[in-house]
């Protein structure tokens, strides 16, 4: 069971987060929004809180486990940035990305949210799936 707990505690925060956002501020806690809000010049204060907060969250994570979190990544820069670019072109699409989407708009039963969530899990499969050479 250990071996999830730092899964487990990252999932909690992002709940505790998201529901101390929505009601003390009645905002919905997608990143993709908040950062856009962020760039455009709105609500300066909050966004930049609720971005400083998620990147100190690395800053705590080694605080906690006295260690820094391993991440290998073997895809190509320039496939990881093709990527990057898809994921921004999709949040836009989609109204949200998967923070807005499947942690506060699930929990309030928006259909729109699952639907979007159906459509970013199902991308997600197909793309490995491509990717592995398995279809």
């Amino acid at each position: 069971m250990t071996q999830y707990l730092q899964s487990l505690i990252g999932g909690a925060l992002i709940g505790l987060s998201a529901i101390l956002l929505l009601a003390l501020n009645g905002r919905i806690a997608g990143i993709s929004g908040i950062v856009g809000r962020l760039a455009q010049g709105y609500s300066r204060l909050i966004n930049a809180a609720f971005v400083v907060g998620l990147m100190a969250g690395l800053l705590v994570y080694v605080a906690l486990f006295k260690a820094w979190p391993t991440v290998t990544i073997t895809a190509s820069l320039p496939l990881i940035g093709v990527a990057g670019l898809l994921v921004g072109f999709g949040s836009r699409m989609g109204s949200g990305c998967t923070s807005g989407h499947g942690v506060i708009g699930l929990a309030r039963l928006s259909l729109r949210s699952l639907a979007a969530v159906m459509t970013f899990l199902a991308t997600g499969i197909i793309t490995v799936t491509l990717m592995r050479g398995s279809l």
